[in-house]
């Protein structure tokens, strides 16, 4: 697959859709168990969204910047992925949560 000059390989992005489903599991294993866990299908719609869309966009951006700067790449997607969690599930800067 071709996107701007660049040859994409399936096997990052295949870890990614494991790694997200991975992650989705844990609150679908805990609805079983308790009531304190309530997501609806939307919850996991856009949780999948946020998770494998920040971590293919990680992937492409880490292919464009240096070695040296990948671990700030991951911490800057990591924490910006925690910001939109957090402002989504109770809306701390904003009433997006709300």
């Amino acid at each position: 697959m071709k996107v701007t000059g660049m040859t994409l390989e399936k096997g990052p992005f295949l870890r990614v859709a494991v790694f997200t489903f991975a992650i989705l599991s844990v609150p679908l294993i805990a609805m079983q168990f308790t009531d304190e866990v309530n997501w609806d299908i939307a919850d996991f719609i856009v949780m999948a969204c946020l998770l494998f869309g920040m971590g293919s966009l990680f992937i492409l951006v880490s292919r464009s910047v240096s070695r040296e700067h990948r671990y700030l790449t991951a911490i800057i997607f990591t924490l910006l992925s925690f910001y939109i969690w957090a402002e989504l599930s109770v809306g701390v800067f904003t009433s997006l949560g709300s």
